[in-house]
């Protein structure tokens, strides 16, 4: 069963169970929003048009938020004056969960359960940044002390969390052996000879050209004239 009503100045064909997006309506999260602008109710081929609106026909919905929509960019210029500007909107909507529509001698309800999570807390969950809900946001075995630290006269304290770390002193019984590595023998000297010692070069290489370099020809300067 649909229907089609009329809020904001727009007509929205809906179904039991649609989120709907309108113009911004009063009220708070999780409360009953009843149209009773309904322009026309069907179901299948059975269909019931208003003149203009359905007699006893209404649809009832649940406000889940109410937010911003998608910012609008507005820009105007004049050419050859040096004229720009840009300006942004963003309008405010309110979403809502269809439940129950009823007209023509017709009733359809939506038995599902209305969440009422904002679509801002779904994109962080969506990207994995969500620190709020059930999950908690530091362990629990680590304790956490809030700390107010001055800034200085005529500021406003700076509030942090420092956190508080117990861990037991570790014997260097307990701890691990590191595993030793057997050292390199020096080798032996030679027959009547000193022993070996190791050799520093300080001369460096020359660094080496790049293909481009490599492919170029070499130029050599024309001899001046007027001089041998």
């Amino acid at each position: 069963m649909y229907a089609v009503i009329k809020t904001g100045g727009k007509q929205y064909r809906v179904q039991p169970g649609d989120v709907l997006v309108v113009e911004k309506l009063a009220g708070e999260p999780g409360e009953k929003v009843a149209f009773d602008q309904v322009l026309m109710v069907g179901e299948g081929e059975a269909v019931t048009v208003g003149a203009p609106l359905v007699a006893d026909a209404e649809v009832t919905a649940t406000l889940i938020e109410t937010r911003k929509g998608e910012k609008i960019k507005i820009f105007k210029k004049i050419r050859r004056q040096g004229y720009r500007r840009t300006r942004g909107h963003r309008q405010h909507e309110s979403v809502l969960r269809v439940t129950a529509i009823a007209g023509g001698g017709q009733t359809a309800t939506w038995d599902g359960e209305v969440n009422l999570t904002p679509l801002a807390v779904l994109n962080l969950r969506a990207r994995n940044l969500d620190r709020g809900g059930d999950r908690a946001v530091t362990p629990v075995d680590v304790e956490v002390e809030t700390v107010v630290e001055p800034e200085g006269k005529g500021k406003s304290a700076r509030v942090r969390a420092r956190v508080v770390e117990e861990a037991e002193a570790v014997t260097t019984d307990d701890a691990p052996e590191a595993k030793a590595k057997p050292a390199k023998a020096a080798k032996p000297a030679k027959k009547g000879g000193k022993p070996a010692e190791a050799k520093f070069s300080t001369k460096t290489a020359a660094p080496k050209p790049s293909r481009a370099q490599a492919k170029a020809p070499v130029r050599r300067n024309a001899p001046r004239s007027g001089k041998s």
